[in-house]
């Protein structure tokens, strides 16, 4: 199993991202939550990985760090919910916000989430409730210090694509994480600013959903 890789960051186009291990490029789809902490194209970075083998396709996702990792590969073992649906969740909402959601069984917020409707959130908190329970401290420390705008924060040097572009990237993101075309483009241009790029955009766009 590929547990980690360090290497340099080729691409970006959220949320997927390509980085260079020793001449192999590595295809990697990360949450936009571990997206946004990325270092520039061209940097060196490190991410956590889960591998999924399926019948037709064998799937490589990031993580920015192991908490985050051990919260998908919890999601993933809950009746109804693909690596997908997992990197929806944690790109729709912080790890923090999603674990006081389960805690408090907020079913309303988490069916804000795209392809998660009310029986899948019930069962959601029922499933996860207790199995979560150990994230809870080192989960809200990792998200106080992103909020804080340490290595989370959004780098306007770092726009992914030309500006005429920001908002298609966006909205694709979108899509890739589960919205309907129709709702990310609605998404898109509620918040959308001149001086955004698209990391900006997304995380807005996320943000305005919940």
């Amino acid at each position: 199993m590929i547990g980690r890789i360090h290497g340099q960051l080729l691409e970006k186009s959220p949320p997927d991202v390509l980085v260079d291990v020793g001449g192999v490029g590595y295809e990697l789809q990360l949450p936009m939550t571990s997206f946004y902490q990325l270092p520039a194209v061209g940097e060196l970075c490190t991410l956590y990985t889960h591998f999924v083998v399926r019948e037709d396709a064998q799937l490589l996702f990031g993580f920015a760090d192991k908490l985050e990792r051990g919260l998908f590969r919890e999601l993933i073992k809950a009746n109804g919910v693909g690596p997908k649906l997992g990197l929806a969740i944690l790109s729709g909402m912080s790890a923090s916000q999603f674990l006081v959601a389960v805690q408090n069984e907020d079913v309303t917020t988490l069916t804000k989430l795209p392809g998660i409707g009310k029986k899948t959130a019930e069962r959601l908190v029922v499933e996860l409730r207790d199995r979560l329970a150990k994230f809870s401290q080192s989960l809200n420390s990792t998200d106080s210090q992103l909020l804080a705008g340490g290595i989370g924060a959004s780098h306007g040097e770092n726009a992914i694509v030309p500006l005429t572009g920001v908002k298609e990237e966006a909205m694709s993101a979108l899509v890739v994480l589960g919205y309907k075309p129709p709702q990310a483009s609605k998404m898109v241009n509620a918040v959308y600013r001149d001086d955004m790029n698209s990391e900006d955009l997304i995380r807005q766009a996320l943000k305005a959903a919940l």
